[in-house]
């Protein structure tokens, strides 16, 4: 019996990742494929789970900490959805902040269970508008700190294959210039280019990283970069985390998707007035006939929203899951959070807060770590 194979999509906050697992999963269940997929995240109540369960595929989760922090959790959930929903692919999706996944999660999980489950060539997924910001970063104006950015570059120096993501927002011009870029940089890296958001390039990707590259392919996570866990370590702790669910309550029926985009924008002003960076920061809201998913990927980003299925109009209740990784301390970022939500509820609705944890990564551990 052959194994199951498993895609992993590394990748910074707010690169995509999400988007371009569910075009993947839906276009590989076209072709007749069962999937499963497997989310990551240092805590609870993660918006990723809840989105792509709304597709209605299968999705186990890995939560507390990075997928090579808990290795034995991924195989279990890997080993849970086997048993359970017996697919012919697994797709996973690593924390954006963390690295080293080529010598932490594909190297072992090759060497120990290559037997029932194979790592695909890892993916890297990135967005023009970080990308564009790490590669001008001599001229001093990247608003991510180095510590940050080291992190981000090491996730490009670690890939088999580097995915350039949104290219439906780019002129050919420029994607070409992005594409030179990444060649340039990254030799060692297969280059291609997808939109997550129209699937143009996706099945392109797919073929490649399922093909039987022989005798002569490199095998998956043979490009180890050389980690200082101290720097790595210190621009996760300079992020701050938050996963919060809200329960919330009108009245009078709410138009939820004016509501969704409003929260982001409130809370865009208020990171723009104290000069603070965001990395990512998503929702997930679900009601009667409603469910949305909306993200802010930059302080100086525009939010964007996406309808899952069929918008039946406003509702009454509805549940918020909000996640924010935002370049300030958890104490500072909790109480944004809980101001930018309660003042965009304003008198027309009442939040209940349930779940809500504010924290700064710890220090990754990898449980098994292959050198070069």
């Amino acid at each position: 019996m052959n194994p199951v194979q498993l895609i992993l999509v590394g990748g910074f906050l707010g690169a995509g990742k999400t988007t371009l697992l569910a075009q993947a999963a839906g276009k590989l269940v076209a072709r007749g494929k069962r999937v499963g997929l497997i989310t990551n995240d240092q805590a609870a109540d993660l918006v990723d789970t809840a989105m792509l369960r709304g597709k209605g595929f299968d999705v186990g989760e890995v939560a507390g900490g990075c997928f090579c922090c808990r290795f034995d959790e991924l195989v279990s959930a890997s080993d849970a959805l086997l048993e359970k929903e017996k697919p012919d692919v697994l797709i996973g999706e690593p924390v954006g902040s963390c690295t080293d996944l080529a010598a932490t999660v594909v190297q072992p999980m090759n060497a120990f269970h290559g037997g029932k489950i194979h790592a695909a060539p890892f993916t890297v997924l990135t967005d023009p508008e970080r990308l564009t910001s790490i590669l001008s970063n001599s001229n001093g104006t990247n608003p991510r700190s180095k510590k940050v950015c080291y992190i981000y570059s090491k996730q490009l120096e670690e890939a088999d294959v580097i995915v350039l993501n949104k290219t439906d927002s780019l002129s050919l011009e420029t994607k070409t210039a992005l594409v030179d870029a990444l060649t340039k940089h990254f030799p060692h890296a297969k280059i291609m280019t997808v939109s997550g958001l129209t699937g143009e390039g996706v099945d392109a990707w797919l073929d490649y990283i399922q093909a039987d590259h022989g005798a002569t392919g490199a095998k998956p996570g043979q490009n180890i970069a050389e980690v200082d866990y101290d720097i790595y370590a210190e621009g996760e702790a300079e992020l701050g985390w938050l996963n919060a669910s809200v329960t919330l309550a009108s009245d009078s029926a709410m138009d939820w998707k004016r509501f969704c985009l409003e929260l982001l924008k409130n809370l865009r002003t208020k990171l723009r007035a104290q000069s603070i960076e965001a990395a990512h920061v998503k929702l997930a809201l679900n009601a009667h006939g409603v469910a949305l998913v909306a993200n802010l990927t930059s302080t100086n980003g525009q939010p964007f929203l996406l309808v899952q299925g069929t918008y039946e109009g406003p509702t009454t209740d509805a549940r918020l899951l909000f996640n924010a990784r935002v370049q300030t301390d958890p104490d500072t970022l909790r109480a944004l959070a809980e101001s930018t939500i309660r003042d965009s509820c304003g008198d027309a609705v009442r939040p209940v807060f349930g779940e809500l944890r504010a924290f700064m990564p710890g220090r990754p551990v990898p449980i098994h770590r292959f050198t070069k």
